[in-house]
């Protein structure tokens, strides 16, 4: 091998490194926000093909071994080393949301592949010293473009061990929960509002009696088991249990760890609907909530909620919302510049006076289901009073942030159908400039442009302002506004969340600005 081809392979190898550490941890990041699924992951980087441009042109040069002469090999390895150099600016610069989280697992995914690397480093040196020196590039450039499917076969080889450490964990969760005989145990499930539900039970319930709660969204397995064995104490009396779920049976697996005493179905909807399949398969998991419980275990549902109504669980059931045939009804609900006044009517007839500092008629039902729940476990109703006074808003779901000149109402966690309609009907009850700022839903599957499309119809009732972020993303959204008629000038698209913000801030209006917050898109969308 001539000294320019050596002194070109020394090179390939050092931008390699740089180039294989940031692909890794790209990679990784989106493999975690998929959630460890492979096929999750694969479907994903179909649709994003685009982030892989880069990637498929190192592989085509990576084939610079089989050239015929030495000046043409030359020539392609230069132009492999300038497109690994490519790869390490490509697509990969932006700041991310939520970066990816050094856990446990993705350490030991870190390992293998670094290990699956040194393989490919070793294999290349093997090759350079014996009679096939030009084919040192091609493992170089191959495992710089097939990071993405390294990652995923670190993930496989280490499936194994994965399975025996979470198994490990889980049946130490079991054993504590098990040592824990008189624990009361809320599982709360729902395709929207679980969290939210959970947080004002927590808030009502802490002062009263030792709860322990799982924290922020920590709804999957090993959330769950997580939880457990950092927090179960022997003199938790009750345990709020949020359960999470994409694909049918996975909230029967939470349900076999925990073994829930009492349940809560905050509603049934079109979230996840991309990985659930269907309607049916959604319903069929949410009620796997139900069909877990003891036969005489307290259910709650939502009876506001059209899908539940039609399709109500086997398991007895006890109804809250704002119907007159609810045994838990909210009534008289009076919304406030700073809350909401209501009242709650008992199965036994008693109304009971609440006020609360968030805001939405949503947010009330989803309060009343934590008092229902709350009285069932035995608190007294009157002395919940204060402590629905207290309750705070979920960070990122309907929160309300005053900023002198403007009011924000930050909804930005997760949105869905019935959550964007709840938050606009918020938004037109307010009085002032009322701008939408938003991405747009996903993860609903077929329906995803017929449902962003009416939520583009309705924002053109309950806005003044309206800023879409992402042209192709919100296309649907830009439809459904145009056809109710709003006025052209005073629809934006912007490419992210900080042009979109200062475009609303730089409007000028005499009135005060109510800026709603709509979802914020995770850094794989």
């Amino acid at each position: 091998m001539s000294p320019y081809l050596q002194i070109l392979y020394g090179a390939l190898v050092l931008v390699s490194f740089w180039s294989v550490l940031r692909s890794m941890i790209f990679n990784l990041h989106m493999f975690q926000l998929n959630g460890y699924r492979a096929s999750t992951h694969f479907g994903w980087m179909a649709k994003n093909a685009r982030h892989y441009l880069m990637e498929l042109i190192v592989f085509v040069l990576s084939f610079a071994g089989f050239c015929p002469t030495e000046p043409l090999m030359g020539f392609s390895a230069a132009a492999l080393l300038a497109a690994v150099t490519g790869l390490i600016f490509s697509n990969r610069s932006r700041t991310a949301k939520k970066p990816l989280v050094y856990t446990a697992r993705v350490k030991r995914m870190i390992v293998t592949f670094l290990v699956l690397c040194a393989a490919a480093l070793a294999g290349s040196f093997v090759l350079l010293a014996g009679a096939h020196k030009h084919f040192a590039f091609m493992v170089i450039g191959l495992f710089d473009a097939l990071v993405p499917f390294t990652v995923l076969i670190a993930n496989l080889i280490n499936q194994p061990m994965e399975k025996c450490v979470n198994a490990r964990y889980t049946r130490q969760a079991k054993n504590l929960l098990k040592a824990s005989p008189d624990l009361k145990i809320v599982g709360i499930t729902g395709s929207y509002g679980k969290t939210g539900v959970k947080f004002y039970l927590y808030t009502i319930l802490r002062a009263w009696t030792d709860t322990l709660v799982t924290p922020a969204s920590f709804n999957t397995p090993m959330g769950i088991v997580k939880t457990v064995r950092g927090g179960l104490r022997s003199y938790h009396k009750v345990f709020l249990c949020e359960m999470g779920a994409k694909w049918v049976g996975d909230i029967k697996e939470l349900c076999d760890i925990v073994h829930p005493t009492c349940g809560i179905i905050t509603a049934l909807g079109d979230q996840h609907l991309e990985s659930f399949g269907s309607v049916e398969n959604i319903i069929k998991t949410k009620y796997e909530l139900a069909d877990s419980l003891p036969e005489n275990a307290p259910l709650y549902v939502n009876w506001d909620n059209d899908r539940i109504r039609a399709n109500p669980p086997k398991h007895s059931y006890i109804k809250y919302g704002t119907r007159e045939d609810c045994d838990w009804r909210a009534f008289d609900i009076v919304p406030g510049p700073t809350g909401t006044a209501f009242k709650v009517k008992a199965p036994n007839g008693t109304v009971t006076q609440f006020d609360t500092k968030l805001l939405g008629g949503h947010i009330v039902i989803n309060i009343t289901g934590a008092i229902a729940c709350a009285a069932g476990l035995g608190m007294p109703v009157e002395a919940m009073r204060l402590y629905v006074r207290r309750i705070e808003a979920v960070p990122h779901r309907m929160q309300l942030v005053d900023k002198g000149t403007c009011t924000i109402i930050d909804d930005a966690f997760n949105s869905n159908p019935a959550g964007c309609k709840a938050a606009l009907d918020t938004l037109s009850g307010m009085d002032g400039c009322r701008i939408l700022i938003t991405p747009g839903m996903v993860e609903l599957g077929e329906k995803e442009f017929e449902l962003n499309f009416e939520f583009g119809k309705q924002a053109a009732e309950a806005c003044d302002r309206i800023v879409l972020i992402g042209a192709k993303q919100t296309e649907p959204i830009r439809k459904g506004v145009n056809e109710a008629g709003f006025p052209e000038d005073k629809l934006w698209v912007e490419e992210d969340f900080s042009e979109a913000i200062k475009k609303v801030y730089a409007l000028p209006t005499e009135k005060k600005k109510i800026i709603l917050l709509e979802n914020d898109l995770p850094d794989n969308y």
